[in-house]
């Protein structure tokens, strides 16, 4: 992310220079709101998607809130060119929809991979994004060297009640900053027994079977038919219901 969207032959001096304009008119507003400082960090620094909501606000808080001073802090801790690079191994795009019932613990798995040229900074963590967090918890990530890789496993807990539910997650650095693929977990939350009943019907589909019937229960206020009739009778009245 450059701070500088002009020319790209104006160097850092050039960079600063807009900068520190841009501050001069913001700091004539004399803003308090907290949202509206957030908001302009965001801008100076760059779009939302590379620095979210709670990294700026974590600059901002940490200089009383004061916009000239978070920007020197990010720019001076990180800037999004040092930023680490992280590919997912497996489990790439979430193709895959797991079926599971409603209040049950499972895990959930990737293989990421450090596809950049540095070695990850010591304090990186992959956390829940958005979506539905499944009641998972942040994960501590290793200071992974250039083309090494890890498997990461997040316990977490179906919601309860039915339905299509995702949950997205990311690397972030020690300072709380995305970096590298998004990582997925795409859940179809399905009534109790439905799984077992699944597996019932998909065994007898293997073995040729047809699955047994309810057993038929007879109206009692109507009398059986008889499989043999008499001949003679053919032609009488029916059956009176009885009582």
């Amino acid at each position: 992310m450059d701070v500088d969207n002009g020319s790209s032959d104006g160097g850092v001096g050039g960079s600063l220079d807009i900068e520190q304009s841009l501050l001069q008119q913001f700091s004539c507003m004399g803003t308090t709101d907290k949202d509206e400082l957030v908001s302009q960090l965001q801008k100076l620094l760059g779009s939302p998607s590379h620095l979210n909501n709670s990294t700026a606000a974590f600059f901002l808080d940490m200089n009383n809130w004061n916009l000239q001073a978070a920007i020197c802090s990010y720019l001076d801790i990180e800037s999004p060119n040092t930023l680490p690079s992280m590919a997912l191994v497996s489990d790439p795009v979430a193709t895959e929809t797991e079926s599971i019932e409603p209040d049950t613990r499972f895990q959930k798995s990737w293989h990421i991979c450090n596809n950049g040229l540095e070695q990850w900074p010591a304090g990186c963590y992959i956390q829940f994004s958005d979506g539905n967090d499944f009641g998972g918890n942040r994960i501590q990530l290793p200071a992974l060297n250039p083309a090494e890789g890890t498997h990461l496993c997040v316990e977490m807990t179906s919601p309860s009640v039915p339905g299509i539910y995702q949950s997205k997650w990311r690397a972030c650095t020690p300072s709380g900053s995305y970096f590298g693929d998004p990582m997925w977990v795409i859940l179809t939350v399905v009534e109790q027994g439905t799984i077992e009943l699944t597996e019932q019907l998909s065994h007898f589909n293997e073995l040729g079977a047809i699955p047994p019937l309810a057993p038929q229960v007879p109206n009692p206020f109507i009398r059986q038919t008889l499989h043999h009739r008499d001949s003679s009778t053919d032609n009488a009245p029916p059956d009176e219901m009885y009582h």
